[in-house]
């Protein structure tokens, strides 16, 4: 199966959740899907599990999508462990596995040898709602029992090499990352970012 198809089968799943997606393809991709302010692209490769997990653990009502890849969790792979030791119910993380390191040229990843299961290492590390995938259709049922379950979930979704011609995002990560905390902070009612006063504003006049 391939990635774009698969996120094409599983858009209609989806709300109000939000969304952590890998550098590469992924981003692109599912931004071409279902575009929107709740989409947070992470750069540097390794971290998207990490940062999912403290946005799960930030806005516990909110379910949490993890957009992950082999390489990327390969790189990370202690957030496993970190995952199941704090049991986040809301945070569903998916690793879209085509064995290679996609946007550097290629190169295999640890998944191309045939001896690593994410989802049994997942399992291992603590969550115990954790699956392999091959199909969309298996795809679409674990998505759909994890939006209606508690977590933390770990789907290993088996993909096929390769990426879909899709237009590329409108802004960039900065932009993107302003975005995101503003639409955060209007749909959760909070404040994330406070803006600094200039040096010369009294909140409160000097008595004369």
């Amino acid at each position: 199966m391939k990635r774009y198809e698969c996120f094409q089968a599983i858009a209609p799943l989806i709300k109000d959740e939000l969304f952590v997606t890998t550098a590469g393809g992924a981003t692109s991709e599912w931004s071409a899907v279902r575009p929107g302010d709740g989409n947070f692209q992470v750069k540097t490769l390794g971290l998207c599990s990490s940062i999912g997990l403290g946005l799960a653990t930030a806005v516990p009502r909110r379910k949490v999508f993890v957009f992950d890849g082999d390489g990327a969790l390969w790189m990370n792979f202690g957030s496993l462990a970190t995952i199941g030791l704090h049991q986040p119910k809301n945070l569903i993380h998916i690793c879209w596995d085509n064995r290679e390191y996609e946007s550097s040229g290629g190169e295999p990843t640890v998944s191309r040898a045939g001896k690593i299961n994410f989802a049994e290492s997942a399992r291992a590390a603590g969550i115990q709602s954790s699956r392999s995938v091959e199909t969309a259709k298996e795809l679409v049922e674990a998505v759909r029992h994890a939006l209606d379950h508690d977590g933390p979930h770990f789907i290993w979704a088996r993909i096929e090499p390769g990426r879909t011609r899709v237009p590329p995002l409108p802004y960039d990560e900065l932009e993107n990352k302003y975005r995101f905390i503003r639409y955060l902070e209007k749909t959760e009612n909070i404040a994330v970012l406070k803006t600094p006063l200039p040096h010369s504003y009294e909140e409160t006049p000097k008595k004369t």
